[in-house]
C-alpha cells in the first residue's frame, strides 16, 4: 500500500483530536474551585530531590468528562497530575489535594473546574491586594468565571513560611482575614466559601500561633480542616502522597457538608 493511501485516515484522526480539544475548552464547567497557598497545595507528593516519581494514585486520576483545570493560557483542559506543574514557577510538582478533592465531589456537583494558584515559599505579605500572587489569583478566577463557571469556593493551604518569625505569626490572623475579604470584594462574591487548612508542619516555635489563627478566623462561610497529624515527607515540611489523599477527602467532606446546596 502506498503512503499516500494512509493520508485520509491520518487527516481524519487529526480532525477527531482537534474536535476533542475544542470540546474540552467548550465544556460547561459548573463549579469552579480556586486552589491557593503554598507548596503543600501545589502538591509535593512523590517529589524527591526535585523530581516527581510519576505515580498517580487512583484517587487523583484524571476524568476527561468531569474535571478540568485552568491552564497558564487561561483555557480549560483536562486536569491531571501534577495539577500545578508549570504554574508554580519552575518547581517540580507532584500529587496534591486538588484532584482528589475534584474526584470526591464531582458526582454531586457536576463538572468541576480547578484553578491552580498556589506558589511555594510565599508569605501572607505576598498575597496582599496589589501583590503579584494575589493579582494573578484574581485574574485567573475571573477568567474561569468568564468561561461560564460559577466560583464555588477557595481552597487555601498556606502558612508554613509565616511560622519562622514572631511578627509574621502574630499578623497571620489579620492578614488572612484581609485576604478573604479582599478576594470576596474583587470577585463580587461577598459570601464566597473558604476551606482553610490548619498547618501540618512549620517552625515549632510559632507553628501553634499560626494554627490558632487559622482555626480562629472570625468570618462567615469559612471552615477549617486540620491537617495536623498527617504524614510528612523526610523534610518534615511537605505532606506525603497518602496524606494528600486524606486531605483532599477531608476538604471535600467539608465542602459537601457545609456549602453544597442541591
Amino acid at each position: 500500500m502506498k503512503i499516500s493511501q494512509h493520508l485520509p485516515q491520518k487527516k481524519k484522526k487529526l480532525r477527531i483530536i482537534k474536535h476533542k480539544l475544542e470540546a474540552y475548552n467548550m465544556k460547561p464547567v459548573k463549579h469552579v474551585f480556586i486552589l491557593g497557598g503554598q507548596s503543600n497545595m501545589s502538591g509535593r507528593g512523590g517529589v524527591h530531590r526535585h523530581q516527581w516519581n510519576g505515580k498517580v494514585p487512583a484517587e487523583a486520576a484524571e476524568d476527561g468528562d468531569k474535571i478540568f483545570r485552568l491552564n497558564a493560557g487561561l483555557e480549560w483542559e483536562v486536569a491531571h497530575e501534577p495539577l500545578h506543574q508549570g504554574l508554580d514557577g519552575h518547581r517540580a510538582c507532584g500529587v496534591g489535594p486538588g484532584l482528589v478533592f475534584g474526584n470526591a465531589v464531582k458526582e454531586l456537583v457536576g463538572v468541576v473546574g480547578l484553578v491552580p494558584c498556589a506558589a511555594a515559599g510565599t508569605q501572607m505579605k505576598d498575597w496582599v491586594r496589589g501583590a503579584e500572587h494575589y493579582e494573578t489569583m484574581v485574574k485567573r478566577a475571573k477568567a474561569a468565571a468568564a468561561h461560564g463557571g460559577e466560583i464555588a469556593a477557595l481552597l487555601w493551604y498556606h502558612g508554613e513560611k509565616d511560622t519562622f518569625l514572631k511578627e509574621d505569626a502574630d499578623l497571620y490572623g489579620h492578614n488572612i482575614e484581609k485576604l478573604i475579604l479582599n478576594l470576596r470584594q474583587d470577585l463580587h462574591l461577598p459570601s464566597l466559601p473558604v476551606i482553610m487548612v490548619a498547618l501540618a508542619s512549620g517552625r515549632d516555635k510559632y507553628l501553634e500561633k499560626v494554627r490558632d489563627a487559622q482555626k480562629g478566623i472570625n468570618l462567615a462561610n469559612v471552615v477549617c480542616v486540620d491537617a495536623l497529624g498527617l504524614a510528612l515527607e523526610d523534610d518534615n515540611l511537605h505532606i506525603t502522597t497518602e496524606a494528600h489523599i486524606k486531605l483532599g477527602h477531608m476538604m471535600a467532606h467539608s465542602y459537601l457538608t457545609h456549602f453544597l446546596t442541591l
